[in-house]
């Protein structure tokens, strides 16, 4: 998705979230709402190394499976929050790509609307829908971002504890450096998501749960789950780790630009490339969203991926970091 499929008005709804079947709906854990937690860079939890066939053959570009050596690293236990964001901002005066002005030189015919600060926000009007068109549910919002996540008039009251959104991948890597740490690479997400367990596959059983879409997507969430839209972080059962939230709620960041044929050892400063979204950088996240339905997703298994523009947010991605390992140098700033 990219801000000049949603001026366009022309989205590829198959890129976006694939077709086809889901999981069941996600089951809550007692501990929901979440506890109080720090505002500070969220609780950690060990992953073991280890090896495992990585990937899935519902899509091309999840494909072939292969085997991967895992070291072992330390991961958020949570999707990183608005508390703990806002924090970030507080101290550092950081200011997000969904807030800067853009850069015309970069997206050359696009109409004035589409160049101001803003982001991608999911909005179903019955009457503008379109199901063949994915831009009639997704609207670039002037003024949309992470303190603002449905534009204008919206705040983060009462959201301390939901995972922040509209999150473009520099933004990620701006709050992992001053964590200490950084973004989890592809096979470090989908390890974790597999509960760091080899015989973990994408549907005999699931490796963790969050909430997801109960209805037909896009008409109609009936919110079994207790939710319409992301819940706050931890509510929903951890997986074998005692990881939560890492299919389903948002999608995350990884480190990895997105090819369509994985690369065995990713090159460093390769922008990606999708040929759904040709001569945009994309990157890859992972673990799909509180939009995916039993109808039209099926992107939140521990081997999918999706590509993502670097540049642009949305109001269903966030992140979560790693810890660095002795030795191992934070991402560098852009």
């Amino acid at each position: 998705m990219t801000r000049r499929l949603l001026s366009a008005g022309v989205a590829a709804a198959v890129a976006l979230f694939g077709l086809g079947s889901c999981a069941p709906p996600a089951i809550r854990s007692a501990a929901c709402p979440a506890t109080p937690m720090a505002d500070g860079p969220g609780a950690l939890v060990q992953v073991p190394a280890g090896r495992f066939m990585m990937g899935d053959d519902v899509y091309a570009d999840e494909g072939p499976p292969r085997p991967e050596t895992v070291a072992a690293f330390r991961i958020d236990v949570t999707e990183v929050t608005n508390a703990q964001f806002a924090r970030f901002v507080k101290e550092t005066g950081y200011v997000t790509v969904a807030e800067r002005p853009v850069d015309p030189r970069q997206y050359p015919g696009l109409p004035a609307g589409a160049l101001q600060p803003g982001s991608a926000v999911f909005r179903f009007d019955d009457a503008r829908f379109d199901p063949r068109d994915a831009s009639t549910w997704w609207v670039f919002v002037p003024g949309a971002s992470w303190r603002r996540p449905e534009g204008p008039g919206s705040d983060l009251r009462g959201r301390d504890f939901l995972p922040v959104v509209h999150i473009a991948l520099a933004d990620a890597q701006a709050y992992a450096r001053w964590a200490g740490r950084r973004l989890p690479t592809e096979i470090e997400w989908e390890w974790a998501a597999r509960s760091a367990d080899p015989d973990v596959t994408n549907f005999d059983r699931q490796p963790t749960q969050a909430n997801t879409w109960q209805g037909v997507f896009p008409v109609l969430d009936q919110g079994q789950d207790g939710y319409k839209g992301p819940a706050p972080v931890g509510c929903f059962a951890a997986n074998g780790l005692g990881v939560h939230d890492m299919i389903g709620n948002v999608w995350e960041w990884t480190a990895d630009a997105y090819r369509t044929t994985r690369p065995t050892t990713p090159a460093p400063g390769d922008p990606g490339a999708d040929p759904r979204q040709p001569g945009v950088p994309v990157g890859v996240i992972k673990g799909g969203s509180y939009l995916c339905a039993s109808n039209y997703c099926m992107r939140y298994r521990p081997g999918a991926r999706q590509a993502q523009d670097l540049t642009l947010g949305a109001s269903h991605i966030g992140f979560r970091t790693i810890a660095l390992k002795p030795g191992e140098a934070a991402t560098p700033s852009p």
